[in-house]
């Protein structure tokens, strides 16, 4: 018991040596000095995240018509340079566009897409280019969009029926036309009707919990984690998201591996006669390719197919 008592205020002496040592790291290292836009005096630590409120758009407003169209904000220990006009949105997309083509790394990015393996979060470079080349020759090309008209009709039938069904009835339009595109991307990317699985429990998880799934991934990858602009800070996850988005990556990665494993098998069992069905199919069919400058790994094809169906849902 002891033991016990005396050990606390050692603890505390350690904890307050390593917080010190941590500040004088981030304060005391050589800085870089930068011909930076205009913008206001930062605060230690948190730099200016006090003048971001709860609608950070209105907020950067205000503060443009202060500093003008371009200016310097510090996030945390990060620095942010806001383009505010037309003018300025042309140097960043058009004339400086190689510049900026990276995203920051955050733990949303990290954790959502299989380590910044989807085309939304992978760094600009071979990778990046690759992704891209496979969205617009290969998943979107015209031809493959036409190639799913099919799906777009029958799912358009489908709410015609329900719309009558309903004749005389209030119904919520909002809902039957978020099923209709939920029906037509899982058939176009996972090449079945994915609210129908869910209702069977044949993917694994219930319908409840996978919409609980998708309000997660939407909620988590637009929230402000502090360890993203505090790096420093990070590994004590004072929100507590990057644990709840450990948690999400590894239901998305159970959910994603059951689908990826039944294609594998489809095609296992129709061997010479297997004919591409939808894009889980054409991205797996891909990462076997040998010619490819980057290889297409299976994170890579569960980054592709996850955030695809999201982002068509958003």
């Amino acid at each position: 018991m002891e033991q016990y008592i005396f050990s606390i205020p050692y603890a505390a002496a350690w904890g307050a040596m390593v917080a010190l040592l941590l500040l004088a790291c981030q304060f005391l290292r050589p800085r870089t000095k930068l011909n930076l836009p205009p913008g206001p005096e930062p605060w230690p630590v948190i730099g200016n995240l006090n003048l971001i409120g709860s609608l950070p758009h209105r907020s950067i407003h205000e503060l443009s018509k202060k500093y003008g169209e371009i200016m310097h904000l510090k996030y945390g220990s990060k620095n942010v340079v806001i383009g505010s006009s037309v003018e300025m949105a042309k140097v960043f997309l058009k004339t400086m566009d190689l510049n900026f083509a990276c995203r920051p790394k955050t733990a949303a990015g990290k954790y959502t897409s299989y380590n910044y393996s989807d085309i939304t979060w992978s760094p600009y470079g071979p990778y990046w280019r690759q992704a891209r080349k496979l969205c617009v020759v290969e998943l979107f090309s015209a031809k493959r969009v036409d190639s799913y008209e099919y799906i777009r009709r029958e799912e358009m039938k489908w709410l015609l029926k329900a719309v009558q069904k309903s004749s005389g009835e209030e119904i919520v339009l909002k809902d039957l036309l978020s099923t209709l595109s939920l029906n037509v991307i899982s058939r176009m990317v996972l090449g079945r009707k994915i609210l129908d699985d869910l209702e069977t429990g044949s993917l694994m998880v219930s319908r409840k919990e996978f919409k609980k799934m998708l309000d997660e991934w939407f909620l988590l990858n637009g929230v402000l984690n502090i360890g993203d602009w505090i790096p420093w800070m990070g590994f004590m996850d004072l929100q507590g998201y990057v644990k709840r988005l450990k948690v999400l990556s590894k239901k998305f990665d159970r959910f994603l591996e059951h689908v990826l494993n039944e294609h594998d098998m489809r095609r296992m069992e129709k061997g010479e006669n297997f004919v591409v069905a939808d894009m889980v199919d054409l991205l797996l069919e891909i990462s076997r390719d040998p010619t490819l400058d980057v290889k297409l790994e299976r994170n890579g094809v569960k980054g592709f197919t996850l955030v695809i169906f999201l982002m068509s849902n958003c």
